[in-house]
C-alpha cells in the first residue's frame, strides 16, 4: 500500500496535540466542577464532577491510544496498532457505566432517603457556564480532528465532551429551579431542591444513552463486524470496472482509522497476466478513491465467459498441460460438433507418450465442452530450449540461387529478396523472404508460402525444413526508401 510519510507525520502530531489539549481541558474542568460541587453541596455538580472525572480518564486513555496506533505494522502485528483506539473507547465505556452507577446511587439517597443542603450561589452558575463554553470549543476541536483523520478514539473524546454540554445545561436548570425555591418561592423549596438530584438523573441517563452508543460501535470494530453497507457499496463500485465479471467474498473490517478489505474478483480466465494484474490494479485504486487509507487485498479467479468460443475454451484446456496448439478446425455436421488440431509436444518424447498426452487432452476437451463428440489430435515435434545451428549461405551459393529461382517461378515474378541456409547436425533448413501483392488475403500468401516450401523439398530434397515469410510489397517499397 502506498504511503506518504510526511503526511503521515503531520496526522500524528495534529492527532496528539488534540489529544493532548483535551487532557489539559479535561483537568481544568474536573478541578472546577469538584470545589464547586464541594463549596455548594450540589449533586449535579458533583455528578458532572465525576463526569469530567471520567472525561479526564477517557481523555489520557485516548491519549495514549493515539500515541500507540500511529505505530506502524511490525511482525507481531501486521495490521497496525489500529485496533487500539478501538479498545480505549470500549474502556471509556465502561468507566461511564461505572459512573452513572454511583451517580443514579446517590440521587436516589437525595430523593427519598437524605436531605441535603444545597446553595445556588453566583458560583456555580458560573462554573456550569465555563463549563459548556469549555466542552463546547474542545468538542469542535476533537470532532474537526477525528473527521479530518479518521480517528475513533477522538471521535470518542470529542462525544463525551459534547455529552458534557447537554448534561451541564440539564445541572444548570436543576440549579435555577433550587435558586427560585430559595428566593422567590421559598413554599415550593424542598420540592424544587429536589429539582438537583432529578438533574444529575438527567445526567445519568443522557451518558449511558451514549455510553450504549459508542460501546456497540467498539465492540463492532473489535469483533471485525463489516460497516454496515459497505462491502455493497465496494462491489457495486468495482463491478464497473472493465473486465470484472463478478465479485465474491468482498470482506471489510476497520481497525482504527484504516480500512481493510480483501476481495475476490472473477476474471475471464483465458486474459493475460498482464491484463489480470492491471485490472487488480484498477480495483484497488477505485476503492482507494473512495477510502485514501484502505489496505486492499485483490485475488482474482478464473472463470468461463459467455463469449468466450470454442476455439478459446479448447486452447484453456492445452495450456493447463503447458502445451501449445495450433490449427484448431471446428467443424459442425448434423447434430455434432467435430474438431482437428495440431498439438505441439516436447520433441524428447516418445511416441507412446506423446500419445497419451493427446488421449488425456482429448478426453478434457469433451468433458468440458459437452457439445464436442469428436477430437482428431495431430502430434507435432516442439523444440525445448535453444539449438546451435551453422549459417552456411555463404558456403552454398549455388544452393541459395536455386532456393530463389523455385520461389520466383512460382509466384511468377521475382519476389524471394532474402535466402537463409543454416545447418544442425545433419539438418539442413531454409528461410527465405518473399514478396507479394498488397491485394493478395491471408488465405491465399498462406497457400502459396505453402506450396513454395512443399515445392522446394521436392526439387531440393537436402533440404529437410523450410520456412517461407511472406511480406507486402508495398511494406518492403517502403522500408527501402527509409
Amino acid at each position: 500500500m502506498q504511503t506518504n510519510p510526511v503526511g503521515d507525520l503531520i496526522a500524528e502530531k495534529e492527532k496528539r496535540s488534540a489529544a493532548g489539549n483535551s487532557v489539559l481541558a479535561a483537568v481544568f474542568l474536573t478541578a472546577m466542577k469538584a470545589v464547586v460541587g464541594v463549596m455548594t453541596g450540589s449533586l449535579g455538580i458533583l455528578a458532572e464532577a465525576a463526569h469530567s472525572a471520567l472525561d479526564l480518564v477517557a481523555a489520557l486513555v485516548t491519549f495514549v491510544a493515539v500515541r500507540t496506533s500511529d505505530k506502524p505494522a511490525d511482525e507481531d502485528h501486521p495490521y497496525g496498532h489500529g485496533k487500539i483506539e478501538n479498545f480505549s473507547a470500549l474502556v471509556e465505556t465502561l468507566l461511564l457505566f461505572i459512573t452513572c452507577a454511583w451517580i443514579i446511587y446517590e440521587a436516589v439517597q437525595r430523593l427519598f432517603f437524605q436531605a441535603v443542603d444545597i446553595e445556588a450561589s453566583i458560583w456555580a452558575f458560573l462554573c456550569m457556564g465555563i463549563s459548556i463554553v469549555v466542552d463546547i470549543s474542545r468538542s469542535r476541536m476533537l470532532y474537526a480532528a477525528a473527521r479530518k483523520h479518521r480517528s475513533q478514539a477522538l471521535e470518542a473524546d470529542a462525544l463525551h465532551f459534547s455529552t458534557d454540554i447537554w448534561s451541564s445545561a440539564v445541572v444548570l436548570g436543576g440549579l435555577t429551579l433550587v435558586w427560585l425555591g430559595q428566593n422567590l418561592f421559598p413554599g415550593y423549596a424542598d420540592l424544587l431542591t429536589n429539582a438537583d438530584a432529578v438533574a444529575a438523573l438527567g445526567v445519568a441517563l443522557i451518558v449511558i444513552g451514549v455510553s450504549y452508543r459508542l460501546g456497540k460501535r467498539s465492540v463492532d470494530v473489535l469483533l471485525d463486524r463489516a460497516p454496515e453497507g459497505l462491502p455493497q457499496k465496494i462491489s457495486e463500485l468495482v463491478e464497473e470496472i472493465d473486465g470484472v465479471l463478478s465479485t465474491r467474498q468482498v470482506r471489510v473490517r476497520r481497525s482504527g482509522p484504516r480500512i481493510f478489505v480483501d476481495m475476490r474478483l472473477d476474471l475471464e480466465r483465458n486474459l493475460p497476466f498482464e491484463r489480470t494484474h492491471a485490472i487488480a490494479e484498477a480495483v484497488e485504486s477505485r476503492i482507494r478513491s473512495m477510502s485514501p487509507d484502505a489496505d486492499v487485498v485483490v485475488h482474482t479467479e478464473p472463470c468461463v465467459s459467455e463469449r468466450e468460443s470454442i476455439v478459446e475454451r479448447i486452447r484453456t484446456v492445452v495450456s493447463r498441460h503447458s502445451l501449445h496448439a495450433h490449427n484448431i478446425i471446428v467443424q459442425e455436421t448434423a447434430y455434432k460438433v467435430c474438431v482437428d488440431l495440431h498439438l505441439e509436444v516436447d520433441n524428447h518424447l516418445s511416441l507412446h507418450e506423446a500419445h497419451d498426452t493427446a488421449n488425456q487432452i482429448e478426453q478434457e476437451v469433451r468433458d468440458e465442452i459437452a457439445e464436442i463428440s469428436r477430437v482428431d489430435i495431430h502430434i507435432e515435434p516442439r523444440t525445448i530450449g535453444m539449438d546451435y545451428v551453422l549459417d552456411v549461405t555463404s558456403q552454398e551459393p549455388l544452393l541459395v540461387e536455386k532456393v530463389r529461382e523455385t520461389a520466383d517461378r512460382i509466384v511468377g515474378s521475382p519476389c524471394c529478396h532474402e535466402v537463409r541456409l543454416s545447418r544442425q547436425g545433419d539438418i539442413l533448413a531454409a528461410s527465405l523472404h518473399c514478396t507479394f501483392n498488397d491485394e493478395v488475403s491471408i488465405t491465399q500468401a498462406h497457400h502459396i508460402a505453402t506450396h513454395i516450401e512443399t515445392r522446394l523439398q521436392v526439387e531440393i530434397p537436402c533440404l529437410e525444413r523450410v520456412q517461407v515469410h511472406a511480406e507486402p510489397k508495398g511494406g518492403i517499397e517502403e522500408m527501402t526508401r527509409h
